[in-house]
């Protein structure tokens, strides 16, 4: 069926087609970036000028502070909010998942579970878990502690995680 002069015409078109795409690549970057060999080497035709007053343009208009929130947080509503915690973590005191139980997590210093193995990038961050902590870590976990084994993106609702944070208080009376 397949002889070796059509195996030849078969691959020979494909090193075509694909000699053709980098050359449409290479001849579109040298139409459209032309001024130079890099980016912003070229100088700009036109200047718009703009008044400076020396203010800020943009004010950053922040929310209510976190311990306003966590004061009217619901820890009924933290309990809905519980789902995404526990698929790693349990709420039960001294049974880990692949987190540590957060039976009693706030106010515990950090590090502190029996039996399960830290990566250490929390112990460097912070002593214990304060609401505070929490609500910083649990904003973005990466970012407050560079290094956590913890793969959860975070929560960006501060009332959300106020409302988490109160019911994990709730659940050590």
């Amino acid at each position: 069926m397949f002889d070796t002069m059509t195996m030849t015409k078969i691959i020979g078109g494909f090193c075509g087609a694909l000699l053709i795409f980098l050359m449409g690549g290479w001849a579109a970057e040298t139409i459209y970036h032309s001024g130079g060999g890099g980016h912003g080497e070229a100088e700009q035709a036109y200047v718009i000028p703009v008044e400076d007053d020396g203010a800020a343009a943009e004010v950053v208009e922040e929310g209510p502070e976190f311990a306003e929130l966590y004061a009217m947080a619901s820890a009924a509503d933290g309990e809905k909010l519980w789902r995404n915690c526990r698929s790693c973590h349990s709420n039960e005191a001294g049974k880990n998942g692949t987190g540590p139980y957060l039976h009693g997590v706030v106010d515990r210093a950090v590090g502190a579970v029996d039996g399960y193995n830290y990566s250490g990038a929390l112990v460097a961050v912070a002593e214990t878990w304060t609401p505070e902590n929490l609500d910083a870590f649990l904003e973005n976990p990466k970012g407050y502690a560079p290094g956590t084994a913890m793969g959860y993106s975070g929560m960006r609702s501060a009332e959300d995680r106020a409302a988490l944070i109160a019911y994990l208080a709730s659940l050590d009376g």
